[in-house]
């Protein structure tokens, strides 16, 4: 709806609601503790969502990091010890084997006895069972090692979702409102950094008494009107988008040329905002788009 300007004095009738524009404000919080390293915003920065605007200290995080990893990598150690020794063991095993073989052809010939041929295959069969009780050892070390790296990996994938959370990101895409910290500031979990609000889009909540709730329902298109200088009126077009189910008393900032009544209904409007409207500026609402 293209913007209209009216003066003062052709300004039909009174408005059917009054109001003061608000928008949903959004408290972005530290997730983390620690000193903030960089806080790349100020008030009235417009930001991206989820543009990075700082980070808090993470350096000791990533040093529980490290050791969390070195500890895995000894306990990886102990089964490459274990597999060491089957090797070992597997190489002497198969030089039996060539010995058994020699042996074997030398008793073809009468050049070898039978208690040769016997006495390495008794060598054979306890490095068989060397190597088995030795796999039985490295099975029994991986199920130990397992179940002690099992919490080291969880605790470093706690840490990392820590780091990760280091960092500031902005939540949504809109205005900084207002800013609490500033770089190299202590902050702690949950203390607030900024606010920030999408001003591309703005409420007006207005209020109406009983007898015109049934003028209004939702999704329906009305005009909004703010003051401009030269005593005149700009005109918006606006939504109504949530109308309350129970009555309160009028807040005092509701100002109307008529007399006030005791108990109102409020409702919001959504008006796309030109950089216009700011919150908490009055604006007043017409059911009719003639008016």
């Amino acid at each position: 709806m293209p913007l209209l300007f009216e003066s003062c004095s052709d300004h039909a009738g009174d408005a059917d609601a009054y109001g003061n524009f608000e928008a949903v404000e959004i408290m972005v919080s530290s997730q983390a503790n620690g000193k903030i390293m960089s806080l790349k915003l100020e008030e009235g920065d417009l930001l991206d969502q989820n543009e990075i605007v700082g980070y808090v200290d993470t350096l000791q995080l990533h040093l529980k990091k490290e050791q969390l990893l070195a500890s895995i990598q000894a306990l990886q150690s102990r089964t490459q010890n274990v597999r060491v020794q089957i090797e070992v063991l597997q190489k002497q095993k198969a030089n039996l084997e060539r010995e058994k073989r020699r042996i074997q052809t030398l008793l073809l010939d009468s050049a070898a006895t039978s208690k040769q041929l016997d006495d390495i295959n008794g060598e054979i069969a306890v490095t068989d069972q060397r190597i088995a009780a030795t796999r039985s050892q490295l099975n029994t070390v991986n199920r130990g090692i397992l179940s002690e790296m099992k919490p080291l990996k969880i605790q470093i994938e706690q840490l990392e979702d820590q780091i990760d959370k280091s960092v500031i990101r902005n939540p949504v895409k809109g205005t900084v409102l207002t800013k609490y910290a500033e770089e190299s500031e202590i902050t702690a979990f949950g203390k607030p950094l900024y606010k920030i609000a999408n001003l591309k889009k703005i409420n007006l909540r207005a209020y109406i008494s009983g007898d015109q709730l049934s003028q209004i329902k939702l999704g329906q298109k009305v005009t909004v009107k703010i003051d401009v200088p030269g005593d005149k009126y700009e005109s918006h077009s606006g939504t109504i988008t949530w109308i309350s189910s129970e009555a309160e008393f009028t807040p005092k900032i509701i100002q109307t040329k008529e007399e006030r009544v005791n108990m109102v209904y409020a409702f919001k409007v959504e008006v796309p905002n030109d950089g216009s409207m700011k919150i908490g500026m009055p604006g007043e609402v017409y059911f009719s788009s003639n008016q």
